[in-house]
């Protein structure tokens, strides 16, 4: 199993310093992994460093909470693609699910997908703080609006991925969209059991780790 092309070789935290998202990228480029995932102020740097190498340059929007207006999210994710960005891994309005407030959601999807002008999005849930039914119909919301993925966690909230929640949006979205699990995957263990369960892509802030184990 190839673990190294699924991975989002991912560097989010508040005091993520220049030189270490170039290292993330050094690496990300040396291990051939799926993407640098970062801050949207840090695109145009990943865009350069990665430019040629095949590594993708992926961003997150409206993150961690999700709670910010639809039009602003939609600006960020068009802003980050004018910056180079390839893949947009948004959050989801998650007190819009709570009240079963599924259109506003599909629409708060839809509006990022059409500001990325082509670009994979991602839809990401974060799956701990819903019940199954929530993550079943915010699935089918994401694929409705034309997301490319749907993804568990932020890795900010109370919990991270599982392999129970990455099999059920498996078998939601069937062939009709990918699964990303993130969030408290350490270990190629970890790793590997989330790609059985389903799993397309894993966003990981150690991907080095997790291929030298």
């Amino acid at each position: 199993m190839n673990i190294a092309e699924k991975i989002d070789h991912t560097i989010l935290r508040a005091d993520a310093r220049e030189e270490e998202v170039k290292r993330y990228c050094r690496e990300a480029v040396q291990y051939h992994f799926a993407s640098v995932c970062v801050n949207t102020c840090q695109v145009p740097l990943v865009a350069e460093l990665l430019k040629g190498s095949g590594v993708k340059v992926c961003c997150v929007v409206g993150f961690p909470l999700g709670a910010m207006s639809t039009r602003a999210k939609a600006y960020e994710a068009q802003a980050a693609v004018e910056d180079g960005a390839e893949e947009v891994d948004m959050v989801i309005n998650i007190g819009a699910v709570k009240d079963g407030n599924y259109d506003r959601v599909e629409a708060d999807i839809r509006a990022v997908v059409a500001a990325s002008g082509g670009a994979v999005v991602k839809v990401i849930l974060e799956t701990c703080l819903l019940t199954r039914e929530e993550i079943v119909e915010t699935c089918r919301r994401s694929v409705k609006a034309g997301a490319g993925f749907v993804k568990t966690s932020t890795g900010f909230s109370t919990g991270g991925a599982t392999e129970e929640a990455v099999r059920l949006m498996r078998e939601t979205v069937g062939d009709s969209a990918k699964v990303k699990a993130s969030g408290g995957i350490r270990t190629c263990e970890q790793a590997k059991a989330m790609i059985e369960a389903g799993a397309d892509r894993i966003g990981a802030g150690n991907g080095v780790i997790l291929l030298e184990e």
